[in-house]
């Protein structure tokens, strides 16, 4: 890779946000997949 510090802080953004959508896409998934079991245990 290059030693180009503009490229490297453009690196450590995108892996910032990366980290970032990928934990927003877990907590989705956790609110979604827990939505759905309760309503599969209030409606059975």
């Amino acid at each position: 890779m290059s030693d180009d510090p503009e490229y490297a802080e453009f690196a450590g953004r995108k892996r910032a946000r990366t980290k970032v959508i990928a934990w927003t896409v877990i907590i989705a998934m956790v609110l979604v997949g827990g939505g759905a079991t309760v309503l599969t245990l209030l409606f059975g």
